[in-house]
C-alpha cells in the first residue's frame, strides 16, 4: 500500500500531555493498520515553545527520531538538548517530556509500540 503525502491526515493538539502550545499529529499508519501492536506512528511538528508533557511508558515504549530543528528532552528527570538525527527511547515505566526550544519547528517521528515481553 501507498499512501501519497497529500492524503495523510493531520491534526493540531493543544497542550498535549499537560505541555505546553500546539503541536501538528500526522498520521504515517493508521492505529487500525499497526494492527494491535501499538498506538502511534506520526510525525510531530512543535511549533517554538511549544511542548508534549512529562507522560510515562509502562506497558508501551516510545521512540522518537528528530527530523529537524531543536529542542530539549526531559529523559526521566535529566534535560538533554536534541537535534536533527538524535534518537529517543522512553520504557520500563521511565517518563520523558520534549519542549521545542529553537527557533523554527520541532519535527519528529513518534511511534508508540506495546510491550510484549
Amino acid at each position: 500500500m501507498i499512501n501519497k503525502k497529500e492524503n495523510l491526515v493531520s491534526n493540531v493538539r493543544e497542550c498535549v500531555q499537560n505541555g505546553k502550545g500546539k503541536g501538528t499529529f500526522t498520521t504515517i499508519v493508521p492505529i487500525e493498520d499497526l494492527r494491535g501492536h501499538g498506538r502511534l506512528f506520526s510525525r510531530i511538528s512543535l511549533e517554538v515553545g511549544s511542548s508534549i508533557g512529562m507522560h510515562d511508558h509502562t506497558e508501551d515504549f516510545e521512540v522518537y527520531c528528530i527530523l529537524s530543528g531543536n529542542g530539549v528532552v526531559n529523559d526521566n528527570g535529566k534535560n538533554i538538548e536534541v537535534s536533527e538525527g538524535d534518537v529517543i527511547y522512553t520504557a520500563d515505566g521511565r517518563v520523558h517530556s520534549i519542549e521545542n526550544t529553537g527557533d523554527k519547528e520541532l519535527e519528529f517521528i513518534a511511534v508508540v509500540l506495546y510491550d510484549k515481553k
